[in-house]
């Protein structure tokens, strides 16, 4: 298994662009050319004509992606809203996947000045044992659910890549679709991870804008940027059938920021038809040093504008809308152009298991509280059809 350098040696001081001892450099130039297209990115330059030409294709180019999510498109963003439900409908039938987060643990070492894990937030930390597990993998899978995210802190240390490989194991058992959402990795730790029972990697690069990114990572092996831009690809080269995408939006330029996230889905999906791709689009929530960052309000309508604009860049790229958002707007979201959304969800450590405290403080406060049984009646109400398991292992 690979060796990489002690978290606590990164810190502000060092040159977040530069890969440190023990992380693997993925060939190819991805990374560059996302950088490069968001630095070129020019939002005031498209007009009303930029917009309705994007919306009369049938096959988006980038140029056509950037013009629909800069604010000449605002105005037509409920044209980009029939057009994407009418792509949705194309591609993923009625169906709507469900699913739900499950955190085992909240140990971080990276100092992130806006995450309610970074190191130097005084929460309660905890883990759970593989008993711990079993018995939360139990309690959502009793649920009906098919599908399982499994989350930890950013903490090589206390979540080392074999216990998140035994939890895997487990989830296996009660599961047919298993993704992380973890720490990036070397190639070969996905791979083991793979073996392990997973599916799927999703990595939120949070922002794009290599300046801004340097301000709000401070410490850890995070504060490497393009490590963790190329944590997809490495997924890929481990095996992994699928990855996700996301930018934290709110943390810079929220346009820039989906633009950069969409090229690099893009130049992925060329370089790796097989691989199944997928956003996420969270907006920043509140957290402990919400008032330190100086956080950029994206709205309901851009928020909107953002995943229309995926929809129809990329027509079959699974969206998921998480519990950050309100119950209303994601059950009129999914009859749009999201095609996958979170239920009976808790960021807290073992929150699962009924008649035992939790062992860890969540990342951030949900929206939607809603349990299984809602959130899936909600999807019929919205005449659509609730899916829990779109995939079956043979042999």
């Amino acid at each position: 298994m690979s060796e990489v350098i002690n978290a606590k040696y990164i810190t502000r001081e060092t040159n977040h662009m530069e890969y440190q001892p023990g992380m693997e450099i993925v060939p190819g130039n991805i990374m560059e050319q996302v950088l490069e297209a968001r630095e070129g990115y020019d939002e005031t330059k498209y007009t009303a004509a930029d917009v309705i030409r994007a919306l009369s294709k049938d096959v988006l180019t980038p140029e056509d992606f950037a013009a629909l999510l800069s604010p000449a498109a605002q105005p037509y963003v409920e044209l980009m809203a029939k057009r994407a439900q009418q792509e949705t409908r194309k591609h993923f039938g009625n169906s709507i996947m469900m699913f739900t987060p499950c955190y085992i643990a909240n140990y971080c070492e990276n100092y992130c000045i806006y995450c309610g894990f970074n190191c130097h937030n005084k929460i309660r930390r905890g883990k759970l044992n593989m008993e711990e597990v079993d018995k939360e993998m139990a309690a959502i899978a009793a649920s009906g659910l098919k599908e399982i995210l499994i989350l930890t802190g950013e903490s090589r240390t206390m979540s080392p890549v074999e216990y998140i490989g035994e939890a895997c194991k487990i989830a296996r058992k009660y599961f047919t679709v298993i993704g992380v959402e973890i720490y990036p990795l070397n190639s070969d730790e996905y791979r083991h991870l793979h073996e392990c029972g997973v599916d799927y990697v999703t990595v939120f690069q949070e922002t794009y804008n290599p300046d801004k990114y340097e301000t709000l990572h401070l410490g850890g092996h995070k504060r490497i940027f393009p490590y963790r831009v190329n944590a997809q690809e490495r997924a890929l080269m481990g095996g992994m059938r699928g990855v996700g995408f996301a930018a934290l939006l709110g943390l810079d330029d929220f346009r820039k920021d989906a633009f950069a996230t969409g090229m690099h889905a893009y130049l992925i999906q060329k370089k790796y038809p097989h691989a199944e791709i997928a956003f996420s689009c969270p907006r920043l929530r509140p957290i402990i040093n919400n008032d330190k960052i100086n956080p950029k309000d994206v709205h309901e309508t851009q928020l909107t504008q953002i995943i229309c604009a995926y929809r129809l860049f990329m027509p079959f790229a699974s969206i998921t809308i998480s519990t950050r958002e309100r119950a209303g707007y994601r059950n009129g979201i999914i009859n749009i152009a999201a095609t996958k959304i979170s239920a009976g969800v808790s960021t807290g450590i073992g929150d699962h298991i009924e008649d035992e405290d939790s062992k860890g403080d969540p990342q951030f406060i949900i929206s939607d509280d809603r349990d299984v049984h809602a959130v899936r009646q909600a999807i019929i109400d919205e005449g659509l059809q609730p899916v829990f398991s779109d995939y079956i292992y043979a042999g």
